[in-house]
């Protein structure tokens, strides 16, 4: 869709992209309500991010979701939703939004994760161990302990950005329970109850588990990010360790409803949307 064509543009900002399902989801909505806009992909090296988030207007984009590797650094691009008391805290945004002359950014992860980590286990009372330390770590970091978590161990191979995250939770939640792992074994999954992959390992097909099998157990909720492969080596595992596990295709839900209510102030189908992403992520299998 062009500018010339009259509807709006939206899309998911990121790099790489190519693994999104979020075009189908959105695209589903769009159409099942009649709304005159389109969902695409937005590619963009690192070194092109400027120049890309200047051209907004130009490009005729009413709003984006902000994905790997970028939910940080769009922050400075953006005023912050003001409802959001959380977001300048949490360092991280994953939907703005054109309004009037201004670009808006929200978190929809925080509520998003929140939703679909409850359906299967609240994280009331319960010890969390999560890997990495980015934008999606941070949300986990953050719903969770806000949720009554009984405490948090959090590795990332960036030491600093680890301690970033648990710098944030300590003053947002004064006296709360977080910990920076030096390494995997430092988490000590063992004793914790649910295990959250918020890195981009497991998006390849031949990446490694992060845990090894001994480390996973049956009392365990495991709990992977990554949607797209469906079950990543991480899942693979713990479900042969008897765990309880989920991908993160609900978040994806989720979060992206609440980036549609956003964007075009209407409430999203949320049955479209569910069938839209599992008809699409049938045709990646499929490849």
């Amino acid at each position: 869709m062009s500018r010339d064509s009259g509807g709006s543009i939206y899309g998911v900002l990121g790099y790489p992209v190519k693994h999104s399902l979020s075009p189908a989801m959105h695209n589903a909505a769009f159409s099942s309500l009649k709304i005159n806009a389109r969902y695409n992909l937005f590619e963009v090296p690192p070194e092109e991010l400027i120049r890309f988030l200047h051209s907004l207007d130009e490009k005729g984009i009413r709003g984006l979701n902000i994905t790997v590797p970028y939910k940080e650094r769009v922050l400075e691009y953006v005023q912050l939703d003001s409802e959001s008391f959380y977001l300048r805290q949490v360092k991280a945004v994953n939907t703005i939004v054109k309004r009037q002359d201004r670009w808006i950014g929200f978190n929809t992860d925080i509520p998003g994760v929140l939703r679909h980590l409850k359906e299967h286990v609240d994280p009331k009372d319960k010890k969390i161990a999560i890997l990495g330390a980015g934008g999606a770590a941070r949300a986990v970091a953050y719903a969770t302990a806000y949720a009554g978590a009984h405490s948090i161990a959090l590795f990332d191979i960036d030491a600093a950005k680890a301690e970033g995250v648990c710098a944030m939770i300590q003053s947002l939640f004064p006296g709360f329970a977080i910990t920076r792992a030096g390494d995997i074994d430092g988490l000590d999954i063992r004793s914790k109850d649910i295990l959250v992959n918020a890195t981009p390992v497991g998006l390849k097909k031949e990446d490694p588990a992060l845990v090894r099998p001994d480390l996973l157990h049956k009392d365990l909720f495991v709990y992977d990010l990554i949607y797209n492969p469906e079950k990543t080596a991480l899942l693979q595992l713990a479900e042969r360790a008897g765990a309880k596990i989920s991908n993160g295709l609900g978040m994806l839900l989720y979060q992206g409803m609440l980036s549609f209510r956003i964007w075009t102030q209407t409430d999203a189908p949320e049955q479209v949307m569910r069938q839209a992403l599992k008809e699409e992520l049938k045709k990646c299998q499929s490849h």
